[in-house]
Formats: structure tokens, sequence, C-alpha cells
């Protein structure tokens, strides 16, 4: 595909909507990805060290 101008670029050929769109997408999961890893380690952690604790102080 031949563009002429950015405008033409950006436009994609009428599918910028879709273009544009599954590049926002993509982008925005990418991002929460490792915030999502990060509190699930920090709550997998935190259950982890809850239960050491409790099988410490049981006799």
């Amino acid at each position: 595909m031949i563009w002429n101008s950015s405008a033409d670029f950006f436009a994609m050929g009428g599918y910028a909507f879709y273009v544009w769109g599954s590049f926002g997408c993509c982008v925005v999961l990418m991002l929460c990805e490792p915030w999502v890893v990060l509190r699930r380690r920090m709550a997998a952690l935190r259950q982890v060290r809850s239960q050491h604790e409790a099988g410490r102080s049981q006799p």
C-alpha cells in the first residue's frame, strides 16, 4: 500500500478505527500484564507467609 501523505497513512485505507484500535488494545494489555502479575505474586507471597506463620504458632 502506498500512502501519499501522513493523513493517508493514519486513515489506513478506511480501516483506521480497526487498525489503531487493535494497536491501542494491545498496548493497554501489554502495560496491564506486568501490573497484574506483580499483584498476584504479592498476594501469593502474603498467603505463603501467613500459612508459614500459622504453622509456626501451633505446638
